[in-house]
């Protein structure tokens, strides 16, 4: 499932229930992929629209039982 929120940190992601696993692409650039997902954090949101993107990655992505792979680098941008 994709899902698109107003996020100071977070451009979107990505959810798959049934495999745990969640993609996060931050305003930045950065593409990072996480496995092990707790099925019922993702669950609840999708389940819950007004919850903030930045603080569910935060607490469910950034555990000890989550792997992550970086995807794509940044670009820097030079103005």
């Amino acid at each position: 499932m994709f899902i698109k929120r107003t996020s100071d940190a977070i451009h979107c992601l990505t959810a798959n229930v049934m495999r745990g696993t969640v993609r996060v692409m931050f305003n930045n650039g950065s593409v990072y992929d996480y496995t092990n997902v707790s099925r019922r954090a993702i669950a609840n949101l999708m389940l819950n629209p007004n919850m903030s993107l930045g603080f569910w990655v935060n607490a469910n992505c950034k555990t000890k039982r989550v792997s992550y792979k970086q995807l794509y680098t940044a670009i820097p941008s030079f103005n």
